[in-house]
This record gives structure tokens, sequence and C-alpha cells, in this order.
């Protein structure tokens, strides 16, 4: 799966929730998704699915930090990139506009 077309599947699945997506790369070869609420407990944050830190790389390098629109599939979404912490570990943020 192509990169944007992956982020594609996870931003329609923060706007089914109305939350947002949170990657975490937990070691050096993988990347958690989570969706939910990066400034609540990480515990609350629901665990969606693992990427290889290659793919997660490739997502970051196909978006911006700040505002984005980008057409995927026909489709266009809106959405702001950001990074946090979640307890003690760098994430990034993707949270439908």
């Amino acid at each position: 799966m192509q990169p944007l077309e992956t982020l594609a599947a996870y931003l329609e699945r923060a706007l089914d929730k109305a939350a947002s997506i949170v990657m975490i790369r937990h070691t050096a070869d993988v990347c958690t998704v989570y969706i939910g609420d990066p400034a609540g407990p990480k515990d609350e944050l629901k665990r969606i699915h693992s990427i290889s830190n290659l793919l997660a790389d490739k997502i970051l390098e196909s978006t911006s930090s700040g505002a984005n629109r980008t057409e995927i599939n026909g489709q266009t979404y809106r959405f702001v990139r950001s990074f946090t912490q979640v307890e003690d570990l760098a994430a990034v943020v993707f949270k439908p506009a």
C-alpha cells in the first residue's frame, strides 16, 4: 500500500470516531498507530495497527507539519500534522480538519 493511501485509511477511521491518528515509534523497526486523543492518558489511545518505520517515514515525507490538503484516490483530505509527547515518547499526530 502506498503511504498516502495508508494515511487516507487511517484518516477515514479518525473521521468516523472524531479522533486523531497518533503514530509512535516504539522500536527501531516498527511504528505503532493509535486512534484517540493524544492529550489524554496513553491507555485511552486505541492501538489500530503497526507499520514499518520505512512506511512511517514515507507518510511524513508525503505530508508537512501544520495544515495539509491533499487528494488521495480522488478524495480530498484536510488534516493538521503536529508533534507531541505521549508519556515520555515522541508522537506524530494527524488530526482531521
